[in-house]
């Protein structure tokens, strides 16, 4: 009986190659993500120093990379949610499947919530709350340092035009006919809007852990 304490050899073969299978996704997802956050870096340092590398450059390669790293962030919340439903199926076989052949007591209807996850894999988390989650590890960290690089540009750059005063910082994030002041208030919006996600962001697991 798959429920219980013992299991025939097939079925102990069967859940353990798939165990090893999802383990494997796992890794293979795990290295995704990991390549996506590589991408996002390599991206905004390398348009922080075009930027950066000549003062008639303009400072809206800083809002391009802003840009591209919320395509980075949305690709790797979506690999994110994938390795979370391996993940989550990996958890149910060490929560009941190994300790039960270890003549460890378990629920005897464990296997329900594996079939039940086999026939209709579902993710934890929201599409939404996987992007809070890579915000959270990463993305706010990658963000904020752009952030700080884009007004280092604007600073350099209204050096160049006038005298430092209160507006002069405003005028010079200016795009084209753009008011500057339209600029930062999209730019803050966008960040409010990043954070918010990060704090909100929650996972709902059917088993009691983290």
């Amino acid at each position: 009986m798959l429920g219980g304490a013992e299991y025939t050899t097939n079925t102990a073969n069967a859940m353990i190659h798939l165990y090893r299978a999802e383990v494997g996704k796992m890794t293979a997802y795990r290295q995704r993500l990991d390549m996506t956050t590589n991408w996002a870096v390599v991206t905004s340092a390398g348009l922080a120093s075009f930027a950066l590398g000549n003062s008639d450059n303009s400072h809206v390669t800083f809002l391009f990379a802003m840009f591209m790293n919320y395509f980075f962030l949305h690709l790797e919340a979506r690999r994110f949610r994938v390795y979370e439903i391996s993940h989550h199926r990996v958890r149910i076989m060490e929560r009941f499947f190994f300790p039960s052949v270890l003549n460890e007591k378990v629920d005897p209807n464990w296997y329900l919530l594996l079939l039940a996850e086999l026939a209709r894999p579902r993710s934890p988390m929201t599409r939404t709350d996987s992007i809070g989650w890579r915000l959270r590890r990463n993305y706010l960290w990658i963000y904020a340092v752009i952030l700080m690089a884009w007004f280092a540009k604007l600073d350099i750059d209204r050096s160049k035009a006038q005298p430092f005063s209160p507006r002069s910082l405003i005028d010079v994030a200016a795009i084209g006919q753009l008011p500057g002041w339209i600029v930062l208030v999209l730019v803050a919006a966008f960040y409010a809007f990043l954070i918010r996600l990060a704090i909100r962001a929650t996972r709902d697991y059917p088993l009691e852990e983290g």
